[in-house]
């Protein structure tokens, strides 16, 4: 008899968990749900209230035939899985599925894994919030009847393979409308005009004063003249303003800010910040990484406190409590800390200790003191203009928080103190060591980064902290969305430079619209975004997205009664599927651009079988062609079309076989000898792309392919060289070679009888995995035999 048992929903935390309790408790993992929604159908029951019909998915009965067997043999069954929603859902789930007994069962929940956190738990049980579960299943409902009804008007609209959601569709809407912004902006050059000035008589080691002037020119004239005018001009202080300033710390990490913190810091994605947050958190080194409160314990302040006054001393130490400012905040009762605030470091690999050492520096910083500066803004007149210098310089004059950590600012960058300047006073006179007029560009709106789209989405009230991650995982893994790096153009600029009476100008190359990490729509994405928007313009509403969140948040709170907002909901959204379905056209976006001045065929593009494609003419003369990485349909021109249906483009011969260049599927890709190679991102234009290159790439993968064979036998087996280690390949089938057999000296034999016996372990696993047709077959087939001999 086992006296307790502890169920929680992942092994890592089981294993931790174990540490803190006694012989007394066993702990077992539920791997996390057990069960779900139907799959084969919409798996919920509209005709009875919208019952959600469950299942235990096949690769969870194990664990359950595990947990009901223990279950039975145990005298009081713990639920320990995560204190929201989710975890809500998964203890109730485990109850109804394990048939537990509501007398012998207790739900226990707990922020942090430490042993005083679990102990406290267990000496407080309380039973499954239904309120929350009901909170759960509502959404997993809605969720599912949004994706279940429109996808298919989506797969007959447009394509195959496509799918909506409540969340995700509108995530895809607010990138595709930011890139419509980005393409509609019309850029501007300017001229900004910077100096550096000296005080006269000042020493060599001096402090500069670097200003830059209030206005920029808009015309090359405009600046020359202005820069002709400084020859001789006089500068003047005009007027010197001083001020105190204070900067006050960040809040401790929520879930968006940390995703948003570990994209501009780290480099990471939202689910690969989430994924470690998650190792962190059931290691027992950080509280609960799914929360939208800024919230400390008293525990955790008193901790910092210590640990500040300790470190950095009693001026350091300004402890404060933060209140939470998103909407429906109900995701747990404290911010993302450390568990234990005098543990500056953690085992781990390297990107498990880089977010706890930002979490750890952020929470401290959270109790520390204001930063003090001295903000000093320097007014410089130029004599016979009315035009004015403006020089801002900044002093810490008490550093506070800003001694343990930075945030990271929306722009990316790091914050950056402005310069130091010298004493001056108005009426002193600056001589000009360097002017400089450059010429520039204004940007377009910035694209959406994953940490910039959290942010947003945040603040639209759309989505909750459990949410954002699988969300823009979403988008990305159905290619209606792409995350990429671009390196912009090059472009030629002016700089005029004027030291002295000395006036030169200069020709420059600099790099205009880099991009670095950021989210780009598909055509794919942006077609069905517009159908969804002009069929479904309800569920498309930024408004009626948060507005289900707030319902959401009131069936946990139990101020709403769960079927009452899915029944409210589905009527007319049903309606105006069908009504979809049978009145609107088919829809892949098609738009011609022109004709093709040769052959006098329309040229259009549209979305095709495998995505966007250029078409020229109908019937047998038709030509198609794919585009390329960083064309959109909106957009392309009709100059680029015909250049994209020069495919596939002869390059020339090597080895005496025709060398070509085409678009594919994946991208473009050179063909030689019936052998393909992609081309480089960034580097290769398929367009522009010579022979000689061409060849350097077919090179490339032969070296390539060479270093990956190991051995190459007469009868097609080769050993070669893959990423988890040397592996056989035979009539396009792998074989693992054994750990105790060096590959590279592998007889023929020896290879030979590695794959016989692969193959017999391969039919084996086919034939328990078989259908229940084949194996009736195979069954009758023996009795058929039996018979025979029998007689």
């Amino acid at each position: 008899m086992i006296k307790n048992l502890v169920i929680v929903e992942s092994p890592a935390k089981a294993k931790t968990i174990e540490r803190f309790l006694g012989k007394e408790y066993t702990v077992k993992s539920s791997f996390g749900h057990i069960r779900d929604l139907r799959k084969k159908d919409l798996g919920v029951d509209i005709e009875h209230d919208f019952q959600p019909q469950y299942e235990v998915s096949v690769e969870k009965k194990t664990v359950v035939k595990e947990l009901k067997q223990l279950a039975q043999k145990s005298q009081t069954v713990w639920l320990a899985s995560d204190e929201d929603r989710e975890g809500e859902a998964i203890a109730w789930h485990l109850a109804e599925t394990l048939e537990l007994p509501a007398s012998s069962t207790k739900r226990i929940v707990f922020h942090e894994i430490t042993k005083e956190a679990i102990q406290h738990a267990i000496q407080h049980p309380r039973t499954i919030d239904q309120h929350l579960v009901d909170a759960q299943q509502a959404r997993r409902v809605l969720d599912r009847l949004v994706g279940f009804e429109i996808s298919p008007v989506l797969w007959k609209k447009i394509k195959s393979a496509l799918s909506a959601g409540r969340v995700q569709s509108v995530a895809v809407k607010l990138i595709v409308e930011r890139e419509r912004e980005i393409n509609q902006f019309e850029e501007q050059k300017y001229y900004k005009v910077t100096a550096i000035f000296l005080t006269p008589g000042a020493e060599e080691h001096a402090l500069p004063v670097k200003a830059e002037l209030s206005e920029r020119f808009t015309t090359r004239k405009e600046a020359v003249q202005f820069m002709e005018h400084c020859r001789r001009a006089i500068f003047t202080v005009s007027e010197v303003e001083t001020k105190p300033a204070v900067r006050k710390p960040a809040p401790p990490f929520t879930t968006s800010t940390l995703q948003q913190e570990a994209s501009r810091k780290l480099g990471f994605s939202v689910s690969q910040t989430m994924t470690i947050a998650q190792k962190l958190y059931e290691s027992g080194h950080i509280t609960y990484m799914r929360t939208d409160s800024v919230n400390l314990s008293q525990v955790a302040i008193d901790g910092a406190k210590k640990v500040i006054t300790e470190m950095l001393g009693a001026e350091y130490l300004h402890t404060r409590q933060y209140t939470t400012q998103s909407k429906g905040a109900q995701e747990a009762h404290e911010a993302i800390r450390p568990t234990y605030m005098d543990k500056e470091s953690i085992a781990g690999d390297q990107n498990e200790q880089h977010l706890y050492s930002m979490i750890y520096k952020r929470t401290l910083a959270s109790q520390m003191a204001d930063a003090k500066l001295e903000k000093t803004v320097v007014t410089i007149t130029v004599s016979g203009s009315p035009r004015i210098f403006v020089a801002v310089g900044e002093v810490v004059l008490f550093d506070g928080f800003l001694r343990m950590y930075h945030e990271s600012l929306d722009d990316e960058k790091e914050y950056e103190q402005e310069e130091m300047l010298p004493s001056l006073h108005a009426g002193d006179q600056l001589l000009h060591k360097r002017i400089e007029a450059l010429e520039q560009y204004t940007t377009h709106p910035p694209r959406y980064t994953e940490a910039s789209l959290v942010k947003k989405l945040e603040t639209l009230g759309i989505g909750r902290p459990s949410t954002y991650a699988p969300t823009i995982t979403t988008i990305q893994n159905r290619n209606y969305v792409s995350k990429e790096s671009r390196p912009g153009k090059e472009r030629e600029i002016e700089q005029f430079i004027l030291t002295g009476e000395q006036l030169t100008c200069n020709q420059l190359m600099r790099h205009f619209g880099t991009e670095k990490r950021k989210l780009f729509p598909s055509d794919v994405g942006i077609v069905v975004t517009d159908f969804l928007c002009m069929h479904f313009p309800n569920i498309m509403d930024y408004n009626f997205t948060a507005k289900a969140e707030e319902a959401l948040d009131n069936i946990a709170a139990g101020q709403l009664q769960w079927q009452a907002m899915i029944r409210d909901f589905y009527a007319p959204f049903h309606a105006n599927v069908e009504k979809t379905l049978k009145e609107s056209e088919r829809n892949t976006g098609e738009r011609v651009l022109g004709v093709d001045p040769e052959t006098g065929a329309t040229v259009s593009v549209r979305i095709g079988r495998f995505g966007p494609v250029v078409q020229a003419g109908e019937g047998e003369q038709v030509r198609y062609a794919g585009l390329l990485r960083g064309q959109l349909m909106e957009t392309i021109t009709l100059e680029e079309a015909l250049d994209l249906l020069q495919f596939p483009r002869a390059l020339g011969e090597f080895e005496e076989k025709p060398v070509t260049v085409a678009i594919g599927r994946f991208g473009p890709y050179v063909k030689h000898n019936q052998q393909y190679v992609s081309l480089k991102k960034e580097i290769d234009n398929p367009c522009t792309i010579t022979l000689a290159t061409a060849i350097e790439r077919i090179q490339e993968k032969r070296e390539i392919e060479n270093n990956r064979r190991i051995q190459e036998f007469d009868n097609g087996a080769c050993i070669l060289n893959g990423r988890f280690g040397p592996y056989i390949a035979f009539n396009k089938t792998n074989y693992k070679i054994p750990k105790n057999q060096d590959a590279s000296r592998l007889t023929f034999e020896e290879t030979m009888a590695i794959i016989e016996k692969g193959s017999e372990g391969k039919q084996k696993a086919n034939s328990k995995t078989g259908s229940k047709k084949a194996k009736t077959t195979k069954i009758t087939k023996t009795t058929q035999k039996k018979s025979t001999k029998t007689k």
